[in-house]
């Protein structure tokens, strides 16, 4: 199997406390052999790594945030936000074709697009976590003690990141995974 890796440095937005996204982004396709008088259909479940609750999928996406943060004592005792590293990690699995008639491949084709156009859906909430993790990292008030800082922190990464996770199983059910956006085979 093939990966594919891009490194993507994006600082997305600069803050007071040196906040930035640090995207890795992994493309992880996988074989599927078609064969004549054989459904796209029939292929793709054959061929399909993807299995999530004992359902199958023939696309996926993973993505990871991770947040880093330094702080500053002052001489009051106060502490305060200096800096945020938030590191995302994406990786988005996707059928390749492999010996497809033309039209086979035609078809696959427009399914692969809409496929491919679904879980970049995925991918975009990764993104948007990550930046309102480091946004909100990078914005809190300085707190009476490093103690509560980090707990404080912490508390609100956790707090957005289930936020976008519930947001993103939104997604899947508003769009039928990936259904309404063409991701069907008729």
């Amino acid at each position: 199997m093939r990966w594919l890796v891009v490194l993507t440095l994006a600082v997305l937005q600069q803050h007071p406390a040196g906040a930035a996204v640090v995207q890795e982004h992994v493309q992880r396709p996988y074989p599927v052999q078609l064969q004549p008088g054989q459904t796209l259909r029939q292929a793709l479940q054959a061929a399909t790594p993807i299995v999530v609750n004992g359902r199958r999928f023939h696309g996926y996406t993973l993505w990871n945030v991770r947040w880093n943060y330094r702080w500053w004592r002052e001489a009051s005792g106060r502490c305060a936000i200096t800096e945020v590293a938030t590191p995302l990690t994406t990786e988005v699995q996707l059928p390749e074709s492999r010996g497809a008639t033309p039209q086979q491949q035609a078809t696959f084709d427009r399914y692969l697009r809409a496929l491919a156009q679904h879980e970049q859906g995925h991918a975009q909430f990764g993104r948007d976590a990550a930046q309102a993790i480091d946004q909100g990292i990078a914005s809190l008030p300085a707190a009476a003690d490093c103690a509560t800082l980090e707990r404080n922190a912490d508390a609100l990464g956790r707090r957005l990141l289930q936020e976008h996770v519930e947001r993103e199983k939104q997604y899947d059910r508003d769009t039928g995974h990936g259904a309404a956006q063409g991701a069907r085979l008729d």
